[in-house]
């Protein structure tokens, strides 16, 4: 036994019971009394003896007695302790029972506020997205308040600026007849209107519309002189330096050369401008077999290399049985043919006599001329040959024509034909250069997007609208007093602003489209400082109604006008949100007045939904005009300014109808004619278009009845409608076969069940039965009766109405499209089974299956990576993005969809060429997923295509650097600004490796490094690569042009030298004038010194040494030496090109300060400034007399002036008039105009230079605010388009400014 203490061994830790701390566990001492005696008898020595006396028994009795106490006690005590541990325990669980429920409760309080929290972040959450949609609202109100005050205060200005300048000019005249002694009436007192003058606001602004009358000059060439516009402000530093040539057209500007060079020649031959290589083949019998054996063997060649360069190919061929009956067709095919092909041997046919007369005698200069003689072993010509050599030879004066003369094989002499063909059709035709297809094309893409930067462009949907005008300039209609409705246009034009867009209303048919077309081209020739935009919208669901693509086109003509279109979002909804945001920033830096024409708008679809920018304030010098058909015109925009067309006259309807019987041998009689007038008297029959179908029904001779029946029946139709389906059944009936019947209906049902039409060769091969001078001759009649016309290549119909009578006439309403849209779905298909992939398929295919609804195709279309790489490339992106939510894909899956499509296509894909497709199509499925939004996705292609471009081709070679380029794009949407840095940086390595370090590769890859550098607020190294990039853009592009521009100067530029063969005259002398400048453009020197030394020589003939086209042209002569450095020469020029201006014009002309300033910036560069400084002060004078003396292009020559002084030491001289330039500049443009930053920039460095450094300092801090406040156009400021530098000096101090000296 033991104490209770045993219990628990020493050092043990316990807990102890009322809630204080364990501890170690200690003996608990029991006090027992000491038992001596029972222990000294339990130690005496020897045995116990038995039976011990009775005082022995009783003691061990005791013992027992006290050891059972000791026990009790014990017990007692080890009871106590466990009933206190026992309650010890109970309050510890009691207490645990209380901490669990307090914890309990505070979880469920945790609970309740965090469901409170949450409902409290949802509602920020809600609130936040309140704030944001608010703010984006405020946003835009405070815009749009902005846009208005700033209209506001500009329209005030303006007015201000014009009341005062016609109160100078009333005072001027009044003072002038006192001085005259004429007395002046008041003109209250006079009776007759015929006394008074009235000088408005109205009036003026007409004026500043008109282009510019002070500026212009009797000929025509003087539009194209390098002027100075001198109506609006002038950059005072610019990035271009302009001395050509071109008045209000820089060498940068390619459009506005276009329209220029339109001015000259406004309606060119159609063969310039269509999209199809025709071909017009002229052969007799015996050399047939060289015609055979060409169009089987090399036509396909041909028509492929132009199908691969985005244009159709066609060979015209009239066999002799047929030509006899075809004489107006095959008239109309010369005129028509890009390109005409005489193949002669000993015998000629009258047919061949008519069509060499045509193509190579009346008209050498239309076309490339190509003649095949097959000439005998004794080289030998029979008579009939031999006189038409000699009549040829005769015609061809410029020895244009290419003749190859063969004496071999049939199949040798085809082949020389197609290997000059091939020649012409890339170097002359189509303007490439180099004689391998391949790598040819590859070169075409690359500059392609090399012009185009990051925009992806269409140059179809251009082509499309360029014909669209030409065919409305070039229309043979009558003007059915249009003259009155252009009048009118103008006056609502000149209005002062703001103004709404203005609407141009009539019934279908009424003539909006010629009103427009024609409005634009005497326009052009009026204010050639004017920026036209147009669009011509086509039928409904065509490419041409697509909103997106509209506005992302009239985008990106806007910014080819300034310099770059990089920037530019490929987004659907951003390109119709950015839209009036740059046009807004654009029309600010322009220098003229920017116009915008939609014609058909209400034809758009959703229109507006898509046109929301029309209703908000426009810009002060934009204008918008838009036509729309009364009766579809959305509610909202009825209330703009409205031209109302009205229905013709009678005496406008006999104007139509006598236009159209010109040249015909029918008349009516006065009974007819009166009976055409009384029909001709309602709404519907009364327009346009169904008086002018009206005449050509009854002209046209495909009816069988007489002229009286047949006026009976048209005049049963009461509408264009009726008329159209009546036409449509005089047609099909004047046809000689129920062959050629079912064609025309099935050619008219396939066109309107396609997307845009149907090409002549797509014709051709869906019916191989049909030969081509049977399709000719059905087309000509069929566009004689306004039912198609061909454009971009394509057949389509030309009204709208016609689209609607084929609808009812031949598909019941249109219930029987689908049969049609399969069959174009069945040819396109298998095009795309023979693996050829051209715009055309990936146009029509995709359309065509969503028409139809089948899902399953059109995703399989889709998934053909070429058809979507073209769609992609060619700018469709909303149009494929469309497509996919049709199909119902988003865009995670679609581009699962692509990827594992390419994976299939990069198992079959073996040979280097088929490894480049691939890297391409790599390429592009990148851009398109970056484009989507989905970087992250987007970054395995585009490492994949650089894999493969580093493995089949080289690691330096140019393709690398795109890939590159493109992975970099990624990097700075992520803001990896190092990764991207670097990627930029190897890809300039490349270029300028392959390419030089001028090429527009070289640019590209300067300007993104520019906006990085700009990103990371690096405005220093920015600026320097900058202005390298824009250095090379500036000779490239004179060299090369942008999107389609220089294609069309080199072509237009062979169709001009056909006017200089006539004789001597000054409209002769003006187009060699206007040659010269177009071969400059195209940085062809010592072809332009030579026509513009020719026009000298001409002016000097036939109008005299003095008169102001001679002084015009040694101008032009004198800029052209200035560019070939050959000072003294220029100079010269200048001075006989200043006296002749003295003596033939006033002394405060705008072309006689024009030559001051040039003859004055000549004599700068050449160190003389001691005389240019008087050509200043009088370039000065004039101006101030021009414009007086608060007018911002006064001002531009008060800084030339100074920086003259300056540079002649005479700063007193200069310091006032930097700061009266200063003071005009920030009165009439504002304080934060650019220029007002650059003249701050030059009194900087003055003061300087004058050692006031506090004041240079503060000068130079607000110039480089005004800079830095600037929106930035892609990198750095775009020069306007009629800026020049060589008009304002900048005085180039230190960049950044010194520190004064201590």
């Amino acid at each position: 036994m033991g104490t209770a203490s045993s219990l628990v061994s020493p050092g043990e830790v316990i807990e102890d019971g009322y809630g204080g701390e364990g501890g170690e566990a200690c003996e608990i001492p029991v006090e027992v009394k000491p038992k001596a005696r029972l222990l000294r008898s339990s130690f005496r020595r020897g045995p116990r003896v038995i039976g011990a006396s009775f005082k022995s028994t009783g003691s061990v009795d005791l013992e027992y007695a006290a050891e059972y106490e000791r026990l009790r006690k014990e017990y007692e005590i080890f009871r106590v302790s466990k009933n206190n541990e026992i309650s010890s325990m109970q309050k510890k669980e009691a207490k645990l029972d209380e901490e669990n429920k307090r914890l309990r409760a505070e979880l469920q309080a945790l609970q309740k506020t965090y469901q409170k929290i949450l409902r409290e972040k949802e509602s920020a959450l809600e609130a936040k997205y309140q704030a944001m949609e608010r703010a984006a609202t405020f946003e835009h109100d405070r815009d749009k308040v902005k846009r208005q005050f700033k209209i506001f205060r500009e329209t005030k200005e303006k007015e201000i600026q014009d009341l005062l300048r016609a109160k100078r000019d009333l005072e001027a005249k009044l003072q002038q007849l006192q001085t005259q002694g004429i007395q002046v009436y008041d003109p209250n007192d006079s009776d007759s209107d015929d006394n008074q003058t009235t000088v408005t606001v109205t009036g003026t602004q007409c004026e500043y519309w008109s282009g510019g009358v002070l500026g212009s000059e009797p000929s025509m060439g003087s539009m194209m002189q390098l002027q100075q516009t001198f109506r609006g402000p002038e950059l005072a530093h610019s990035l271009i330096d302009v001395e050509g040539p071109f008045a209000n057209v820089s060498r940068d500007d390619w459009d506005a050369a276009v329209a220029s060079l339109l001015q000259v020649s406004p309606h060119v031959p159609q063969a310039l401008w269509s999209n199809t290589v025709r071909c017009y083949l002229i052969s007799t019998q015996e050399t047939k077999t060289e015609l055979d054996i060409f169009i089987k063997k090399h036509s396909s060649v041909l028509r492929q290399m132009c199908e691969g360069l985005g244009h159709f190919y066609l060979n015209v061929f009239f066999p002799e049985e047929s030509a006899a009956s075809c004489t107006i067709e095959r008239k109309l095919e010369i005129e028509r043919s890009s390109v005409c092909v005489l193949l002669l041997k000993s015998t000629v046919t009258s047919s061949v006599l008519e069509d060499s007369e045509e193509a190579f005698v009346k008209n050498p200069d239309g076309h490339p001329l190509v003649l095949y003689l097959r000439t005998q072993e004794d080289h030998s010509l029979s008579a009939p040959i031999r006189q038409l050599l000699e009549r040829v030879n005769a015609a061809d004066k410029a020895a244009k024509i290419k003749v190859v003369d063969h004496s071999g094989s049939a199949e040798e002499g085809a082949n020389l034909i197609f290997a000059q063909l091939e020649k012409i059709i890339k170097q002359e035709l189509l303007g490439f250069e180099g004689a391998d297809v391949d790598s040819k094309d590859s070169a075409i893409d690359e500059g392609h997007e090399e012009d185009s930067g990051e925009v992806l462009w269409d140059l179809h949907d251009e082509q499309e609208q360029i014909e669209s005008y030409q065919h409305a300039c070039s229309s043979t209609t009558s003007h059915f007093g249009i003259q009155k409705y252009i009048d009118r246009l103008n006056d609502m034009i000149a209005a002062p602003p703001p103004t709404p867009p203005l609407l141009v209303s009539g019934g279908p048919g009424s003539g909006k489209s010629l009103l427009l077309s024609k409005w634009i081209e005497l326009q052009q020739k009026q204010s050639p400082n004017t920026l036209f935009l147009y669009h011509f919208v086509g039928r409904p669901l065509s490419t041409s109604s697509e909103p997106v693509l509209i506005i992302k086109r009239l985008t990106v003509k806007l910014l080819q006008h300034f310099w770059s279109i990089s920037g530019l979002s490929m987004e659907p909804s951003k390109i119709l949100e950015e839209f009036p945001r740059w046009l807004e920033r654009l029309s600010a830096r322009h220098q003229g007045n920017i116009i915008i024409i939609i014609d058909s708008i209400d034809q758009i679809q959703q229109a507006e939904r898509h046109m929301k920018w029309l209703i908000d304030p426009l810009p002060v010098n934009v204008r918008v005009v838009v036509s729309v058909n009364v009766e579809t015109c959305p509610q909202a925009w009825r209330l703009w300014p409205t031209l109302h067309l009205d229905p013709l006259s009678p005496r406008e309807v006999r104007s139509v109808v006598n236009a159209e019987f010109q040249g015909m041998d029918l008349k009516l009689t006065k009974d007819q004619e009166k009976k055409l007038e009384r029909h001709c008297r309602s709404a519907s029959t009364c327009n346009a278009l169904y008086v002018t179908l009206l005449a050509r029904m009854i002209t046209s001779g495909r009816s069988c009845w007489s002229l009286e029946k047949n006026l009976e029946q048209c005049l049963q139709c009461q509408d264009t409608m009726s008329l159209y389906r009546l036409a449509l059944k005089i047609m099909l009936n004047s046809l000689s076969t129920d062959r050629e019947r079912h064609i025309m209906r099935e050619m008219l049902c396939l066109v309107f069940a396609s997307h845009n039409g149907v090409s002549e060769s797509e014709v051709l091969d869906i019916f191989p039965e049909l030969e081509l001078p049977t399709l000719s001759s059905l087309l000509y009649h069929l566009n004689k009766l306004c039912i198609v016309t061909l454009r971009c290549g394509l057949i389509r119909f030309q009204h709208l109405q016609a689209w609607e009578a084929v609808k009812l006439e031949f598909l019941g309403g249109g219930s029987s499209s689908a049969s049609y849209r399969e069959k174009l779905i069945n040819f396109f298909n298998k095009q795309l089974s023979q693996d050829l992939v051209t715009w055309r398929v990936a146009d029509e295919l995709p359309w065509l299956l969503q028409q139809q609804e089948d899902r399953a195709k059109l995703q399989l279309s889709l998934l053909n990576l070429f058809v979507s790489q073209n769609l992609y490339k060619r700018g469709h992106f909303s149009e494929l993005l469309a497509y996919w939510q049709y199909v119902g894909k988003d865009k995670s899956s679609m581009a699962t969809e692509y990827f594992d499509s390419l994976k299939r296509y990069e198992k079959s894909c073996e040979s280097e060429d088929g490894m480049t497709k691939l890297a391409n199509l790599y390429e592009t499925l990148g851009r398109f997923l970056k484009d989507l939004g989905l970087p992250s996705q987007a970054v395995a292609p585009l490492q994949r295509s650089l894999e493969i471009r580093e493995t089949a081709l080289d690691p330096d070679h140019p393709s690398v650097a795109q890939s590159l380029h493109q992975l970099a794009g990624v990097y700075v949407h992520w803001k990896k600004y190092g990764n991207a840095e670097q990627l930029y940086k190897q890809a300039l390595e490349i270029s300028e490796n392959a390419y030089g370090a001028e090429h527009t590769s070289v640019a590209r890859e300067l300007e993104s490094l520019t906006m990085l550098y700009q990103k990371q607020n690096k405005y220093e190294q920015a600026e320097k690569l900058r202005k390298r990039s824009v250095k090379i853009r500036q000779k490239t592009a004179r060299k090369k042009g942008h999107m389609y521009g220089f294609t069309l100067l080199r072509r237009r530029a062979l169709q001009l030298e056909e006017l200089t063969l006539e004789k001597d005259s000054a409209d002769c002398a003006k187009t060699l004038n206007e040659l010269g400048v177009l071969y400059y453009l195209q940085n062809n020197l010592d072809a332009a010194k030579m026509f513009l030394t020719r026009s000298l020589e001409m002016r000097q003939r036939v109008l005299g040494p003095d008169h102001s086209d001679c002084a015009q042209s040694l101008n032009n002569l004198a800029a052209l030496h200035t560019e070939r450095r050959e000072y003294e020469t220029a100079e010269d020029m200048y001075e006989r090109a200043l006296d002749i201006r003295k003596k033939a014009l006033s002394p405060d002309h705008p072309s006689l300060a024009y030559t001051l300033k040039h003859l004055a910036m000549l004599y700068k560069r050449r160190g003389k400034l001691e005389k240019a400084a008087p050509l200043y002060e009088l370039s000065l004078d004039i101006r101030e007399k021009s414009f007086g003396p608060k007018h911002p292009s006064v001002a531009t020559a008060l800084v030339n002036l100074a920086v003259i002084y300056c540079q002649l030491k005479k700063h007193s001289d200069a310091l006032p008039l930097y700061e009266r330039a200063l003071k005009v500049y920030e009165d009439s443009l504002g304080r934060s105009h650019p220029r007002v930053g650059e003249t701050l920039k030059n009194l900087a460095v003055l003061s300087y230079e004058e050692g006031d450094f506090e004041r240079a300092a503060e000068l130079y801090k607000r110039a480089m605010e005004i800079k830095e406040a600037e929106p930035s156009l892609v990198c750095g400021i775009a020069p306007s388009r009629h800026s020049s530098s060589g008009d304002t000096f900048s005085l180039r101090g230190p960049a950044p400014l010194p520190l004064p000296p201590r």
